[in-house]
């Protein structure tokens, strides 16, 4: 039964916190070509602790986005969990995940067992960043089915009960209506306790939302010039009612943005930011993710060091 949502009045008081950064790679197409993407990106996650960096991301593609100004489908595009276990051996302290997961791309199981491996390997930095897949072309390519959108988000709510269910102490069985299994034994457990971190992507309000205030920790929207601080706000408050009628605390969700335009890491730049932030950080979101687009991700991530971190982290 579908029902209207009702938005609340008022805004919900949000409890001041530092504005994190994450930056999220999107491109792996360097100069020197494929033999330069190994050093490259082990020199950009030396470049991410230096410059203060809390969250490393990278995307959960197949194939390069069509239509994002990113290249042709068939550059390159590494597997994304096996590049954060590259990642994880080439830094200490950021945290890491894929930005969004494609929920449809691995057997629930096989995820959770993948996020459990990352974050015991990272020393407990994992992060799993996860939503109900869109890119259709990519399913086609690899043979992976791409079922109808609200099937997509049944198996998408299927598994966060299952990674949940394996990240606890029922090791028991699971029947879903998509996955089944005789066992969910997840050893070893992840370090971080309970669990890694749970964010969902995405501004859906009747179903992604829902989900964020039912299953987990964070929620990503996106914000910049085609998602104005009112259009974010409309989306936190939304997500304000579903957590009511979960019996969430709305204060317990973690709230972050994608920043969707590019950003020049200089000082211009960087005070241009922050100042459009803030008013996102007076809706109470406490972490954005920057992306670099094109740009040599060693050299961004060096200027986001010098001209970022201090205004942003300061809202």
């Amino acid at each position: 039964m579908r029902h209207k949502i009702d938005r609340p009045r008022k805004s919900v008081a949000i409890p001041e916190q530092l504005m994190e950064i994450g930056v999220h790679l999107v491109n792996f197409s360097y100069p020197g070509g494929v033999a330069a993407i190994a050093p490259t990106l082990a020199a950009a996650g030396r470049a991410a602790e230096e410059a203060g960096i809390d969250n490393l991301s990278v995307m959960d593609h197949y194939l390069q986005m069509e239509g994002a100004g990113l290249g042709e489908p068939d550059a390159p595009m590494l597997e994304g969990y096996t590049t954060l276990g590259f990642l994880a051996a080439h830094t200490t302290g950021v945290r890491l995940q894929l930005l969004v997961t494609g929920a449809t791309y691995r057997h629930p199981a096989l995820l959770a067992k993948i996020v459990s491996t990352v974050d015991v390997l990272s020393g407990g930095r994992a992060v799993l960043g996860l939503g109900a897949a869109w890119y259709e072309r990519e399913h086609a390519a690899y043979g992976v089915p791409f079922p109808p959108v609200a099937e997509r988000f049944e198996r998408l709510e299927e598994t966060l009960r299952i990674v949940r269910q394996m990240w606890s102490d029922d090791d028991g069985p699971f029947e879903g209506r998509h996955y089944r299994l005789a066992e969910t034994v997840n050893s070893p457990q992840p370090l971080t306790r309970p669990h890694p971190p749970i964010m969902i992507g995405g501004g859906g309000e009747k179903k992604t939302l829902r989900l964020v205030a039912k299953y987990a920790d964070a929620c990503n929207l996106f914000a910049g010039p085609h998602s104005a601080p009112e259009q974010v706000k409309a989306k936190l408050d939304i997500l304000a009612v579903h957590c009511e009628r979960e019996g969430t605390d709305y204060g317990r969700i973690r709230k972050t943005v994608t920043w969707s335009d590019a950003i020049t890491p200089d000082a211009a730049g960087g005070a241009e930011l922050a100042e459009r932030l803030a008013a996102y950080a007076a809706l109470g979101v406490t972490a954005v993710h920057l992306m670099p687009g094109l740009a040599e991700p060693v050299a961004f991530l060096r200027g986001v060091g010098e001209h970022v971190t201090g205004p942003v982290h300061a809202l």
